[in-house]
């Protein structure tokens, strides 16, 4: 079966990584959420997806050069006092669950990694127990191939940007894959059909989607037996699920 991951905690459906919208995930029958993580410039690690707050708050500026506390103070763009959650608080709000996380693990303003930053996560994730329920994904692939050192994690999916497969084309995407040991890719759903699917299983690697967010979008992926898919309308795309295998 085709697993779907709600994106954001369903960014559609609710404020994106807002305590709204991981509340809202965690009462569906989803088999992942998918969630962004970042550094605060005092040690702790937040859920927010950009490296910058001016889109998703009514802050500015970086997200690493603020405390926890500075952060905190900030509400959520589309909520009425929502805060930004640490990880800690998300991987506590899905313990009790059985979903899975699924941990994008972000770069900063300048497009590179967070020195430590996967694997302070993953000292997170130990202490409550949950390595063995946490996939992580990153655009960067080094930041992937960190992971596929780090045991016991659930999965590990390089998210492969529709630049770089332009710009390395299909040979390329699995020389990188391979070059770094990854397994599994994650391709953006409007570059995926039955061609790109083929050529990459053939190439021994698993592969599911992301930014699959309208019906059209979420038949397709299913159609092509994708591993896993991230949706912004996780509700609809378990319905059209179940009506696709006549449940």
């Amino acid at each position: 079966m085709t697993l779907i991951a709600s994106h954001r905690g369903g960014s559609l459906e609710a404020p994106e990584n807002s305590p709204t919208s991981f509340r809202h995930t965690a009462g569906l029958a989803v088999e992942q959420v998918e969630f962004d993580i970042h550094p605060t410039a005092d040690g702790q690690i937040v859920v927010i997806h950009d490296a910058t707050l001016d889109r998703t708050t009514n802050g500015t500026g970086p997200v690493a050069a603020k405390t926890l506390a500075e952060l905190r103070a900030l509400t959520i763009a589309g909520t009425a006092d929502d805060r930004i959650m640490t990880l800690g608080e998300v991987i506590e709000l899905f313990r009790p669950t059985g979903i899975t996380l699924r941990m994008e693990v972000k770069s900063d303003v300048e497009h590179q990694p967070y020195p430590g930053l996967l694997a302070h996560a993953l000292r997170l994730l130990d202490a409550a127990g949950m390595r063995g329920r946490t996939v992580v994904t990153s655009f960067l692939a080094p930041i992937v191939a960190e992971a596929v050192q780090a045991p016991g994690l659930a999965g590990r999916i390089w998210l492969v940007s529709p630049v770089i497969m332009d710009d390395c084309g299909l040979e390329g995407v699995v020389a990188t894959a391979e070059a770094h040991a990854i397994s599994h890719l994650g391709i953006r759903a409007n570059r995926l059909d039955a061609r790109v699917a083929a050529h990459l299983r053939a190439a021994g690697l698993g592969v599911g989607a992301w930014a699959v967010n309208d019906e059209a979008s979420v038949r397709k992926v299913l159609d092509l037996g994708m591993e896993v898919f991230t949706t912004d309308i996780p509700t609809r795309a378990l319905a059209l699920r179940a009506e696709r295998n006549g449940l």
